[in-house]
C-alpha cells in the first residue's frame, strides 16, 4: 500500500512537470503579472501535486493563476528547474521545494535508513542547489519508511530509536550543505491510520507522530533543519494542534494544511477549526508559510479560494 501511494503521488508530480515545459511555450514576460492582493496576516501557498495531478485538468500555470488570485504568495513543491522557472514566471514564489526521486516517491527512503543516504544526500543537494537558485527558503525531508526494504512488506523493521540516531546523524550531514547555501531542510511527519492509497495516509512511514520528528530536529541542532507541521497529519496521529505549536513553534520552517476527516480543503465541513490555528501562528509571529496540500473535493479555484479563506486571519 504505501508503494501505490509512492506511485500515484509520482504520477502527479510528472504530470506537473510536463505541464511546466508546455506552459514554456508561451512565457510570459517577468513583470508583467499583476501584484498579489495578499490574503490576511499569513503568507498561504499551494501544493502543485494536489492540483496538477492524473485527475485534474489544472495546468501549473493555471495554478499559478488561480492561487495568485487567491492572494497566495507561493506554489509549492515544485521539484525540477521547469516547474519553479513557472511559478517565478508567474510572479510567485516556491515556499518549498520537493525532492525529484524520479519513479519512487521521495517519504519512502529516507534518513532513518543510511542503505539510502547515497542517492538521499545527492538529491537533498539538488534540491537546495535548485533552492537556492531561485530564493526558495526551504526543502523537504522524510524520516523514510520503517522497513529495511520498501519493496519488501516482510522485510526486518527499523526500531524507532535506530531510525532517531539514523536520521539524526544524516541530516547533520547535509546541515553544513545546506547553511552554506542558506536554505532549511523541513522534516515532516505523515499520519499511518489512514490506509487507503490516495494520499490521505502513508502506513509504514516511521516518522507519523509530531513530538517523534520535534525531538530529531531539536537533537540535530542546526537552525537550517527545522519541522515541517503539517496540521492535518497531526491531527489525524496526535491532536492537541494549537498546544503542540506553541510547544514547538521555534522548530517550525513550514506549515501545511489540508481538512479532516479526508484530507480535502479546510472549510466549515470538517472536524479542524482552523481560524484559531492560524490566529495562534500569528500571534506566535510565525514569519514562514501556511501551504494548502489538501485534496480538493470540489471545482480546484473554488476550493483553494475556501480554503484560503478558512486560514485568513
Amino acid at each position: 500500500m504505501f508503494e501505490d501511494s509512492q506511485m500515484h503521488r509520482r504520477a502527479a508530480l510528472r504530470r506537473v512537470a510536463g505541464f511546466a515545459g508546455a506552459a514554456a511555450l508561451g512565457k510570459s514576460v517577468p513583470g508583467d503579472e499583476p501584484e498579489v492582493e495578499v490574503a490576511g496576516r499569513l503568507k498561504q501557498s499551494v501544493a502543485c501535486w494536489s492540483f496538477c495531478g492524473p485527475e485534474s485538468r489544472l495546468s501549473l500555470r493555471d495554478l499559478c493563476r488561480i492561487a495568485k488570485g487567491a492572494g497566495c504568495l507561493s506554489v509549492e513543491l515544485a521539484c525540477s528547474r521547469a516547474e519553479l522557472e513557472t511559478i517565478k514566471e508567474s510572479g510567485l514564489s516556491c515556499a518549498i521545494v520537493g525532492l525529484d526521486t524520479g519513479p519512487e516517491a521521495p517519504y519512502i527512503k529516507g534518513f532513518n535508513n543510511p542503505i539510502h543516504w547515497s542517492k538521499l544526500f545527492e538529491q537533498t543537494r539538488q534540491a537546495i542547489d535548485l533552492a537556492a537558485e531561485f530564493g526558495c527558503p526551504n526543502v523537504i525531508a522524510f524520516t523514510g519508511s520503517e522497513t529495511r526494504n520498501p519493496s519488501d512488506p516482510s522485510s526486518p523493521r527499523i526500531s524507532l530509536e535506530e531510525g532517531f540516531r539514523n536520521c539524526v546523524e544524516g541530516l547533520q550531514c547535509m546541515a553544513d550543505y545546506a547553511e552554506r547555501k542558506k536554505v532549511t531542510l523541513n522534516l515532516e511527519s505523515l499520519n499511518t491510520r489512514e490506509r487507503d492509497d490516495s494520499f490521505r495516509g502513508f502506513p509504514g512511514y516511521q516518522g507519523a507522530h509530531i513530538d517523534y520528528c520535534l525531538d530529531i530536529v531539536e537533537k540535530v541542532d542546526s537552525p537550517f533543519v527545522k519541522l515541517l507541521f503539517d496540521v492535518y497529519h497531526v491531527q489525524v496521529m496526535d491532536g492537541d494542534v494549537v498546544r503542540r505549536m506553541r510547544k514547538s513553534i521555534d522548530s517550525i520552517g513550514h506549515v501545511q494544511v489540508a481538512g479532516s476527516p479526508g484530507r480535502g480543503e479546510p472549510c466549515d465541513e470538517q472536524e479542524i477549526a482552523y481560524r484559531p490555528i492560524m490566529k495562534a501562528l500569528a500571534e506566535l509571529q510565525y514569519q514562514g508559510y501556511v501551504g494548502h496540500e489538501f485534496i480538493p473535493t470540489e471545482d480546484p479555484e473554488k476550493a483553494i479560494q475556501r480554503a484560503v479563506e478558512a486560514c485568513r486571519v
